[in-house]
Parts: C-alpha cells; structure tokens; sequence
C-alpha cells in the first residue's frame, strides 16, 4: 500500500493487517520500557489488539483524518509514528512516536519527524506540527528541542500510565519556523 522511503535505511510503511504480528511482538518485547510512558500498552494484549488498531488506523486514513506508519529499519520494524488527526482547515496536525528501546539514541525518530515535517509543510501545506510527550521522557522531548519545536506549554496531570498522573509537554513547529530553519 503506502511506502515513504526515509534515506537508505529507513522508511515508512502504512500499518496494514498482516504487519498486526509484527506489530504485536514489537510491542510485547518492550512492554516494560513503552508502558511507563504510553497508557495504550496495558490495552495491548495480543495480536488481535494489534488488529483492531490496524482497522481503526486504515479507516483514520480511509477518511483523510490522519494515518500510522510503521518504522522500518532495514525491513525490520522498529518503531511506529502516526498523525492522531490533521485539521485541514486550520492546517494543524499532531505527531505521536515511540521507538523500540535498543534502537533508541541512534537518531533513527529525529530523522523521520525531520522527514515528516517538510512532507507536512510541503505536500500537506500545513502551519503548524504539534508534539506531545510526557514531561519526564526525556529521549521524547529531545526530539521536538533539536529540530526547533517551540514549548507551548505544560498540560498538568493529563494522562494517567501505570496509576501514576503524568504532565504532557506541548511543543509545536510553524511551517514559517521551518522554512527560516530550512534555510540556515
């Protein structure tokens, strides 16, 4: 279906059925890593779990609303990044992103949201790209900080993972930001 070459290495994948074990295994292998920052992994029991996200996120596509990809490295999946809605008439989207633990710190997620955000303000003609991610998460926020997303702000106690109330850290890129940094 759909494919997006990232460099020679990586590329996107839509998230179609058949990745649904993959998928699953993926996330079962880093359970205890994802799980302190992401609510969804205590939901993610099997692959029937995997499934049912495959078809909420194909009709989220099917209705221009936003889509999932997986991250594949050197046809290994490691990782997913999705756009949870995109505002068409405001020109706003928000990217969410999690990465399995040993692939982390080798630039693999600041080089796909990198690639995404000039697809966004480019193909999508977008203005603004928002970033989420819990407070404490620190490899997540770095993200958003190296490729000049703005912090807007904190929402206090937004989310709850593992019994724990945790603080989500705004940040958001204007496509006239990405043009200036573009441009340097």
């Amino acid at each position: 279906m759909f494919q997006a070459p990232i460099n020679e290495e990586l590329e996107l994948r839509l998230f179609e059925l058949r990745h649904a074990e993959a998928l699953f295994a993926l996330i079962d292998t880093n359970r205890e890593y994802l799980g302190v920052w992401l609510d969804w992994v205590a939901s993610t029991r099997s692959v029937k779990d995997s499934e049912a996200f495959i078809q909420r996120a194909l009709a989220q596509f099917a209705d221009n609303n936003g889509w999932h990809a997986g991250i594949w490295l050197r046809g290994q999946l490691v990782g997913s990044v999705g756009l949870h809605y995109i505002d068409w008439q405001v020109g706003r989207t928000e990217v969410g992103y999690w990465l399995a633990r040993e692939q982390q710190g080798k630039g693999i997620m600041r080089t796909v949201i990198a690639r995404l955000c000039a697809y966004f303000f480019e193909e999508y003609q977008l203005n603004r790209v928002e970033i989420r991610c819990a407070s404490e998460n620190t490899r997540s926020r770095s993200i958003p900080e190296s490729l000049g997303f703005k912090h807007d702000g904190t929402l206090r106690q937004v989310a709850l993972t593992q019994g724990k109330r945790v603080d989500h850290l705004v940040f958001s890129l204007l496509k006239n930001e990405w043009q200036e940094r573009k441009q340097l």
